[in-house]
């Protein structure tokens, strides 16, 4: 089975003509279509009958389904609504899905960069560890630092300006879906000084995907900004030439002695001239960068990798005995997911 998740409403009838996520893919493949209804945000009924009523007649024959999500109390309560929504609209109720507290799901997209974070748990060793994850105006997969969340004595936090990276033992800067343009957007904003200081400092900085192609030398981008050669930030010894093709990838490998599993997706090509070897990149005193997603979710790799920086940092932090995957599956005490 495969699932296409739509984004947004299929009913934005400003944006039909050009939709390509919602009812347009639809449409072109005649998918069965399912409408979940955020009963949470109340209006629910009138959400679901709207939606079919709005779509075009091609798009309205597609329409499987309605689904109730984020239900609270007693869903015998919602039987008339569910009844009244059947008849009205000839498509069946598929289900009603409750509310679940502390469920720990994937962020679509950087608007969940503003929700609560969880409490940090206490520290094994005696000092936490501050990290500073620095938010691109096009940040992607920063699904990398969950990890870290989930990490006894963390205490993770994403950052805009340059005097909020002062007091982080790590700063990460992690993908992007426009390097060279969040590049621009790192100096304007004084963060790129800041990070530069800092590495010559000896203070940790990790680049992921985008950000380790901005500690580059050069960047040759005639694909996503089409600006040609630009500068990096000259904190490794790397050269960054974008491709046509994306490299896609479930790239496996080692580093500190532990296995890594990881995967990888993006147009930069980067070529690396020295340093010492870091997974697929590399490391110059105490930066180091990847372009590898996912690499923090391997758990011998991350304590490790904690352990080195905590002692870059001169932190008494312990990593903990935290597996990750488990978290993701079976606990629900930690639902800040980015």
């Amino acid at each position: 089975m495969v699932i296409c998740e739509g984004a947004g409403s299929p009913a934005e009838i400003n944006l039909r003509d050009t939709d390509i996520a919602n009812m347009g893919l639809a449409r072109a493949a005649g998918l069965p279509v399912l409408v979940v209804g955020d009963i949470d945000r109340g209006g629910v009924f009138a959400a679901m009958f709207g939606t079919l009523a709005l779509l075009e007649p091609a798009d309205q024959a597609l329409l499987a389904g309605f689904v109730v999500n984020k239900f609270r109390g007693d869903a015998r309560l919602l039987g008339p609504g569910l009844d009244s929504l059947r008849r009205l609209t000839g498509r069946p109720v598929l289900g009603v899905l409750p509310w679940v507290p502390g469920l720990w799901l994937d962020a679509e997209d950087s608007l969940a960069l503003t929700a609560e974070r969880p409490a940090v748990a206490p520290p094994v060793g005696e000092d936490v560890l501050r990290v500073a994850v620095v938010r691109f105006p096009r940040v992607s997969n920063f699904t990398d630092v969950d990890p870290l969340v989930a990490e006894p004595g963390v205490v993770l936090r994403f950052v805009t300006r340059p005097e909020e990276l002062s007091d982080a033992d790590l700063v990460i800067l992690p993908g992007t879906r426009a390097t060279v343009a969040d590049l621009a957007w790192l100096r304007e904003n004084g963060l790129a000084d800041a990070i530069v200081r800092r590495a010559a400092q000896r203070r940790p900085v990790l680049g992921i995907c985008g950000g380790y192609q901005m500690l580059a030398g050069s960047i040759d981008d005639e694909v996503e900004s089409r600006q040609g050669i630009v500068p990096g930030l000259g904190l490794l010894p790397t050269t960054v030439h974008f491709g046509p093709e994306k490299v896609l990838g479930r790239p496996s490998g080692q580093a500190y002695g532990q296995p890594v599993h990881a995967y990888e997706i993006r147009h930069g090509r980067v070529s690396v001239a020295g340093g010492e070897a870091f997974l697929d990149g590399c490391s110059a005193g105490t930066v180091c960068g990847t372009s590898w997603h996912g690499v923090l979710e391997n758990d011998g790799f991350r304590r490790a990798f904690l352990a080195e920086t905590a002692a870059q940092a001169g932190r008494r932090f312990v990593p903990g005995e935290v597996c990750f995957a488990d978290i993701r599956a079976n606990d629900g005490s930690i639902w800040w997911a980015i």
